[in-house]
């Protein structure tokens, strides 16, 4: 057993919570567990199913339960408790991150190449596995759920089996929603403190900590790799769970990220928000007629069948759901301009403040994370009430509370981006987040 000094850094209740978790140990493994087999049983069983007819609830089907506690209650809630409490999912509860870690017990212990560290890794995989989930109706359908999210665990599994023992690497450098939950956790409230003094001054002696994401404790400053597990907590003395002023990260001196600046900016605020909105959109059902349209007089006819596979496109014929080429097509060029579109003109207001702030605008894009949470948070609780308006309850207050957040986001986002470069970058990440605001407006009540 590993030795537990005192900690000298915050002394309290919270030092105290972040000590019990690194002394039951065992018990946060077992809560794992319990979450992988849960994450079984919503993710893979119904996939074996058939598929819910009109008649079949929330309460009666086990689909359908399935979709409502993963998509509805489980996802939204995950984004929530990552900006509230940092990456405590991804150290105690992310059954990938559980099975990969496991898995790395017999790892081969190969080094990690260079081109898996790339730090585009997040930003294209969160990209890609946005597009692919349109492409396949992931939210609708059990058997694509169980593609995406059952190949990745496969793959983390087999990243664990070749990689880092005893080590997340595929956590740290490939996960799909990695990235997303780093820049969440920059802005929450509570992170493991280091206090580098207390560190050095410590004696040698005792257990090094293994750190599952691969952080080096000693100089750890961010909360954003960090997984909350608690297994540094009171290490040599210096190491302690801790309290801090939200967004206390987003400072002038923080060290730039550019890929977590094209992840928000062109990611979270673009792509999320074309999936989140596409199928409601009268934009996309009109360039969809006008295509259909022109095909036709033009005698060209392949691109309105079905490919047939539902690993492609959305296809169950059965249920009168099949997506053709040209939905298929489309749908990937909406996310494309979606992404252009909005990320382009955050880009270009985050470009012009700094030009007057005198910072690139890859350091003033953090300050638009609590923004870029609210929307995601948004868009994922429309699939709440969607499920729930089909068991016949409806909730008229909900798009003016999802409003009022957006609104409360922009507002803490225009205060963090004061503190990066006064009046005009506060200023540019209200000018930002009107552009998605206005989307979600158009979704909401024009559409």
């Amino acid at each position: 057993m590993r030795r537990e000094t005192p900690c000298r850094t915050t002394p309290g209740g919270l030092a105290r919570a972040g000590l019990a978790l690194r002394r039951h140990r065992g018990l946060l493994l077992g809560v794992q567990w319990a979450v992988v087999l849960f994450y079984a049983v919503v993710v893979a069983l119904p996939a074996f199913l058939p598929l819910p007819g009109e008649g079949d609830r929330i309460l009666n089907h086990l689909t359908r339960f399935a979709q409502f506690l993963f998509w509805g209650v489980w996802w939204p809630f995950v984004i929530l408790s990552v900006m509230a409490l940092g990456r405590v999912w991804c150290g105690v509860f992310c059954p990938e991150g559980a099975l990969s870690e496991f898995a790395s017990r017999w790892s081969l212990d190969r080094p990690i190449p260079a081109w898996l560290k790339w730090g585009g890794w997040p930003f294209v995989a969160f990209l890609l596995t946005t597009a692919y989930g349109q492409m396949v109706s992931v939210y609708e359908y059990p058997r694509p759920a169980l593609l995406i999210l059952g190949g990745s665990t496969l793959v983390a599994i087999a990243v664990g089996l070749r990689y880092g023992r005893g080590r997340r690497v595929w956590c740290r450098h490939l996960c799909p929603v990695s990235g997303v939950f780093g820049l969440l956790a920059r802005i929450a409230p509570v992170h493991f403190a280091v206090d580098r003094a207390a560190w050095d001054a410590a004696p040698s002696h005792g257990a090094p900590v293994r750190c599952a994401p691969l952080i080096d404790i000693r100089r750890m400053q961010s909360a954003s790799a960090c997984h909350m597990c608690g297994q540094c907590a009171g290490q040599r003395g210096a190491v302690a769970l801790a309290g801090r002023r939200p967004g206390a990260e987003i400072v002038p001196g923080a060290a730039p990220d550019p890929w977590g600046a094209r992840l928000l900016v062109y990611g979270m605020l673009g792509a999320a928000l074309g999936a989140f909105q596409w199928s409601a959109s009268p934009w996309f059902i009109a360039a969809k007629q006008g295509l259909a349209v022109g095909l036709l007089e033009r005698d060209i006819a392949w691109p309105l069948e079905t490919p047939g596979q539902w690993w492609l496109f959305t296809h169950y014929p059965e249920v009168n759901d099949a997506f053709t080429w040209l939905d298929g097509g489309l749908l990937l060029a909406y996310l494309a301009a979606t992404a252009l579109v909005a990320g382009g003109w955050i880009r270009l207001c985050l470009g012009l403040a700094a030009r007057t702030a005198g910072r690139g605008w890859v350091r003033l894009a953090p300050a638009l994370i609590p923004y870029a949470g609210a929307s995601v948070f948004v868009g994922l609780s429309l699939l709440t009430t969607g499920q729930l308006s089909g068991e016949g309850v409806t909730l008229p207050w909900a798009h003016p509370a999802r409003l009022a957040l957006l609104a409360l986001a922009a507002l803490w986002s225009a205060r963090l981006a004061w503190r990066l470069g006064r009046a005009p970058a506060a200023l540019a990440a209200l000018a930002a987040a009107a552009l998605p605001g206005w989307l979600w407006w158009q979704q909401f009540y024009v559409w």
